[in-house]
């Protein structure tokens, strides 16, 4: 990609200011970090979680060179009680929680006809069951904060609504087909499925579940895992002719965690021109 073509990153406005916030998988690369940074730019308290304990530390002090308000949590989404842990520990840091954006997630490429048990069971867990196990940790976070509130995720969580917000990362798989990733398309069309349901039984509460779907964000743990002929045949597919910065489909997930997305729950919202 070419100076020319690369994005102007948007600076912060404020959109979040005063909420706390949980990302999941946000030790430093990738959409999670990017989202975790973005956060903090626009004001908010962020815990940022992720299973590898060691990036997680040390992409925790990065950030709090440049901001207060940031922390760190290991969690591994497969296992119920670090789930449990994670939402315990924002609580009693913070007092209270807001957001939540449920980013962890695990690929790979492989046809189905060699396909392994325990690689089909080992994404599920992490992608789909990982997004579930958070996704409703929040929602008994969100409802015991009081329920009814205004939807916009700036309620304030004493007995008038709490107001708060999910944000679950889907990916463009989920709709289309894609050689050697059976495995990973279905948890993510089970992600957009678990949104949709999780917002038609939150809204009582005045929670809004939404989820962004990409297509193709680079960064340097998909390098490891995909072969470079991939890449190339993706990245030809993008409208643009590139893929994105990690921090454009952050950028989406901030919009979808604002008062600016008050009215919107319960979608998949794709951050690229292929949604089908």
């Amino acid at each position: 990609m070419t100076d020319v073509e690369r994005p102007v990153y948007v600076s912060g406005h404020g959109l979040l200011a005063g909420r706390t916030a949980v990302v999941t998988a946000a030790a430093g690369a990738g959409i999670g970090g990017a989202t975790a940074r973005r956060f903090l730019e626009e004001g908010a308290r962020v815990l940022i979680s992720d299973a590898h304990e060691p990036r997680l530390k040390a992409y925790e002090a990065e950030l709090a060179r440049e901001f207060d308000g940031v922390s760190a949590h290991a969690c591994d989404v497969t296992d119920e009680a670090q789930v449990q842990a994670l939402f315990g520990a924002v609580l009693r840091l913070h007092g209270r929680l807001d957001i939540v954006v449920n980013n962890a997630g695990l690929g790979g490429t492989s046809d189905l006809v060699d396909m392994s048990d325990e690689q089909w069971s080992k994404v599920l867990d992490v992608t789909l069951n990982g997004t579930f196990r958070c996704t409703r940790a929040a929602l008994r976070a969100f409802r015991d904060a009081g329920h009814g509130g205004r939807g916009d995720g700036q309620g304030d969580g004493h007995g008038g609504g709490h107001g708060g917000v999910i944000v679950n990362n889907a990916s463009v798989v989920g709709w289309r087909a894609q050689a050697g990733q059976a495995h990973y398309a279905a948890a993510k069309a089970g992600v957009m499925a678990l949104t949709r349901c999780a917002a038609m039984e939150a809204a009582k509460f005045g929670v809004r579940v939404n989820a962004v779907s990409p297509s193709l964000a680079m960064h340097p743990h998909l390098v490891k895992v995909t072969t470079p002929e991939l890449l190339e045949e993706l990245t030809a597919r993008e409208a643009f002719g590139r893929y994105a910065e990690p921090w454009e489909v952050a950028n989406v997930i901030v919009f979808l965690a604002s008062g600016y997305s008050s009215y919107l729950t319960g979608e998949a919202v794709s951050v690229s021109s292929q949604h089908a």
